[in-house]
């Protein structure tokens, strides 16, 4: 098992910055890949983008340039940076990790709502 455990969100203002970071423990040597995905009430889930653990990067073409998805020393650590947030970015964010032979992301962490708002 691997428990995956998101920090960082809150109220942030227009134009403001935020970094969220996400945690897995456990079984986390088995971890291949760790993402990011946003939810709003209403909407479809939205994947934002993952880092594998080789180090490689994708983040989504809709926040490219103001979302950076990254990795701290510890390859259980990973971390979204967010830029110039908007309005539109007000949902819960998500951390998730792949562990093959999985094909799909299978440990997902609880959220962190993330609000923005003057």
């Amino acid at each position: 098992q691997v428990q995956v455990v998101e920090s960082g969100g809150g109220l942030v203002q227009p134009g403001g910055s935020l970094r969220l970071s996400c945690v897995a423990s456990g079984r986390a040597f088995a971890i291949d890949s760790m993402g990011w995905s946003r939810h709003t009430p209403g909407k479809e889930s939205e994947w934002i983008g993952a880092i594998t653990r080789a180090g490689s990067t994708y983040v989504t073409d809709s926040v490219k340039g103001r979302f950076t998805i990254s990795r701290g020393r510890s390859k259980e650590t990973i971390y979204l940076q967010i830029n110039n947030l908007k309005p539109e970015d007000t949902a819960v964010y998500s951390c998730a990790a792949l562990t093959p032979p999985s094909p799909q992301y299978n440990y997902w962490g609880q959220g962190t709502q993330v609000t923005v708002s003057s």
